[in-house]
C-alpha cells in the first residue's frame, strides 16, 4: 500500500507515497509522527491509526496527470 515516507520539518508536512495512487501531502504533522511511523512495524497499520483522518491531506502540486479528465 505505501511505497515511501518522507518528511519536510520546515513546513511540517509528511509526504505518504503509495503504490496505486501517488504522492499525498499530510500538513501539520509533528515531527514525532513522522519518527514513530519510521520506527512502525506496519506502515499501513500506522497510517490508519495515527495519520489517515487526523490532518489535512491534499495531493502532491507537482503529480503529473494523464487521460481526458486529468
Amino acid at each position: 500500500m505505501i511505497d515511501r515516507i518522507g518528511y519536510d520539518e520546515d513546513q511540517r508536512i509528511l509526504i505518504v507515497t503509495f503504490r496505486d495512487t501517488g504522492k499525498y501531502l499530510y500538513h501539520d504533522v509533528p515531527v514525532s509522527t513522522f519518527e514513530a511511523f519510521c520506527e512502525a512495524l506496519s506502515a499501513g497499520a500506522f497510517f490508519n491509526l495515527h495519520v489517515k483522518d487526523r490532518f489535512r491531506c491534499s495531493r502532491d502540486p507537482d503529480r503529473k496527470r494523464f487521460g481526458p479528465n486529468a
